[in-house]
């Protein structure tokens, strides 16, 4: 019996241990010391919360050097984790695609973090060092994708997918372009309109759907306030981009289809509506108060939610009884 947990933790394993066998492979072909990087951002993360590295000399590096590389297993064991939550909830990239996936998320985990703390600009590397680091990373996705396809889950061998239809595909982009807007329609949207009793896919009960009306009522007010940060400032962008995908996931889901195509599909829509909504916004401040615009964009994002979300919907099947 697999589980999603055992498996991204088993696929995390296998990936850290490719990408260090690429890693050392090159440090000795190429003579290269090893990276201080993960010791950096050791010094970075005490400096940022006040505290030091306890010790001193031989001691002090010991450690530094051994919470750098728990650092970067844990990073490979969480995104191992995370790629098997994904493929169990139904979103299964053929091999190659998802090996690069897995390597770019891989890679984002630890590149962006280096940025954020000031260690080093990624956009001043050379080609010879994206190289050094991109190679690992890839490595990395290949051998994750690897477990997660020789082993399926318990769930996945009960609920196998079928190829998306186009139906499923444009009702994603619709939800994705919602979601651009609202956030939280992502996730609201299939929630609050499927079935709440049953045990076929994409049912949902009261508890979640009012849990669901509170996150969109909240967000909807958020939206109004002076102060809100644009969409398109800090997480607000990859937020919308990751709830489309979420969207699309959903929808995939509930039609027992695989959910890669229409979650991509979910993401590419929200992105560009996050950008053509911050115009909307721009376009309007002068033209009427922004309380209106932001009803309006609202209607509108209702509006694409429920042409989504409505058609399709999975419903509980009729039993004749006899007289």
């Amino acid at each position: 019996m697999t589980g999603t947990l055992a498996r991204g933790l088993a696929a995390g394993a296998a990936g850290a241990t490719a990408l260090n066998v690429v890693t050392y492979l090159d440090m000795a072909l190429r003579g290269r010391p090893a990276s201080t990087v993960p010791e950096q951002v050791v010094d970075a993360l005490a400096g940022r919360t006040g505290r030091s590295v306890p010790g001193s000399g031989a001691v002090r590096e010991s450690r530094r050097t051994a919470l750098g590389a728990l650092a970067g297993l844990a990073n490979g064991l969480g995104v191992g984790v995370l790629a098997s939550t994904v493929r169990s909830f139904g979103v299964r990239f053929p091999a190659p695609v998802g090996a690069v996936l897995t390597g770019v998320v891989s890679t984002a985990a630890t590149d962006l973090p280096v940025a954020a703390l000031g260690i080093s600009d990624p956009r001043t590397w050379t080609a010879a060092d994206w190289a050094a680091d991109a190679v690992p990373h890839l490595a990395y996705g290949m051998a994750v994708q690897a477990v997660l396809e020789a082993a399926p889950t318990d769930r996945e061998r009960r609920t196998p997918r079928r190829p998306a239809d186009a139906g499923v595909v444009l009702r994603s982009a619709l939800l994705g372009l919602a979601a651009g807007s609202r956030s939280s329609l992502g996730f609201a949207g299939p929630i609050l309109t499927a079935p709440p009793r049953g045990t076929g896919p994409g049912r949902s009960g009261r508890g979640a759907k009012l849990a669901t009306v509170v996150a969109l009522s909240t967000e909807f007010v958020a939206d109004k306030q002076r102060g809100t940060p644009s969409r398109l400032h800090g997480a607000g962008l990859p937020s919308r981009v990751l709830a489309g995908a979420e969207g699309g996931a959903r929808l995939a889901t509930r039609a027992v289809a695989n959910g890669a195509l229409p979650a991509t599909v979910g993401a590419a829509a929200a992105a560009g509506s996050s950008v053509a909504g911050a115009a909307w916004r721009r376009w309007a401040a002068g033209r009427m108060p922004a309380t209106t615009a932001a009803l309006v964009e609202d209607g509108a994002a209702l509006a694409l939610a429920a042409l989504a979300c409505l058609p399709g919907r999975a419903r509980p099947p009729l039993v004749v009884v006899p007289r």
